[in-house]
């Protein structure tokens, strides 16, 4: 029998879980409409109110516990964190027709946003890292009168088709869907490569078949959908414009998924409501390489001043 049979993600997703139970958080599951529930993970209804909410989108990837245990424990403090898988991610899901609109970023946002009505939370800031980046642009740009900042992590929504097919050819592969969902020890290995500044050469390949089969195996013809579904990076075109909130850019000095030139530029077109603070040694996934900077960051940027210095 294989090693992976010991399931050593699984005991590593228990002790991720019980980061977010520590942050007062819990798992919860909430249908939205009639052909979509989305899981997610919130405070209890004795949160305290006067903390400002805070809505935490993970890109694409494993689910968002996997994405965010380096935040909840700070950010907990100063908000009421609200953090769903998105859609086709770990417990979420949807039956309505296959589309290009039911699986576009722009349905994400939607979803997203009938989550936070659904649970009347009627304004929120909201962070997205990546492919959840594309999704908090789009919240931003569907319900300003309910999106009050927006931090953009490592998200490259100004991507073009080149810049997409330059993508594909860094990491070796033939297509987007190879790249974004590994099958095997050796595909999470390059795919890890990309993503971050830490190698997993020496981690044996029964360990990483065991993640893979824990991250990536479940509803994978769905996410191949959305892949499909991304409205970004079609053409040579950029539909960025700037938007009505403030908006913060953090960005890895040596992302290799969405390189560093497409922060500046991506500043440059959101105009002067825009900021972009880099963090140097860090590839694609600073909250977690770098996650004491990068909760600093959003942290100044969402809080008065006085409560982002306790």
């Amino acid at each position: 029998m294989a090693p992976s049979s010991l399931g050593i993600a699984k005991f590593v997703e228990s002790i991720l879980r019980r980061r977010f139970t520590s942050a007062g958080l819990s798992l919860q599951t909430l249908s939205i409409d009639s052909q979509t529930t989305i899981q997610y993970w919130g405070p209890p209804p004795s949160e305290n109110k006067q903390k400002p909410p805070l809505l935490l989108l993970h890109g694409f990837g494993p689910s968002a516990i996997w994405q965010w245990n380096r935040q909840v424990k700070q950010l907990s403090i100063y908000f009421r964190l609200y953090i769903p898988d998105l859609v086709f991610f770990g417990g979420s899901t949807t039956t309505s027709s296959r589309s290009d609109e039911n699986r576009s970023e722009m349905f994400q946002a939607s979803c997203m946003g009938k989550l936070m009505e659904k649970l009347g939370v009627e304004r929120y800031s909201v962070v997205g890292t990546s492919y959840g980046g594309f999704v908090a642009y789009n919240m931003a740009n569907m319900m300003p009168e309910k999106v009050e900042k927006v931090v953009l992590a490592s998200s490259g929504v100004n991507m073009r088709r080149s810049d997409n097919e330059a993508l594909i050819a860094r990491a070796k592969c033939h297509d987007i869907v190879e790249v974004m969902l590994p099958s095997s020890a050796t595909d999470l290995r390059r795919f890890s490569g990309m993503i971050s500044s830490r190698k997993l050469d020496y981690v044996p390949d029964f360990v990483l078949n065991d993640f893979c089969q824990k991250m990536y195996s479940e509803k994978r013809e769905e996410k191949a959908e959305l892949l499909e579904g991304i409205s970004i990076g079609r053409d040579n075109n950029t539909n960025v414009s700037p938007i009505q909130q403030d908006v913060m850019l953090i960005w890895g000095e040596k992302d290799q998924v969405f390189p560093l030139r497409m922060a500046h530029d991506l500043r440059e077109m959101l105009g002067k409501k825009a900021k972009l603070r880099v963090i140097p040694k860090t590839s694609h996934i600073p909250q977690t390489e770098k996650s004491k900077e990068f909760n600093g960051i959003i942290m100044s940027f969402l809080l008065p001043l006085s409560s982002s210095q306790m």
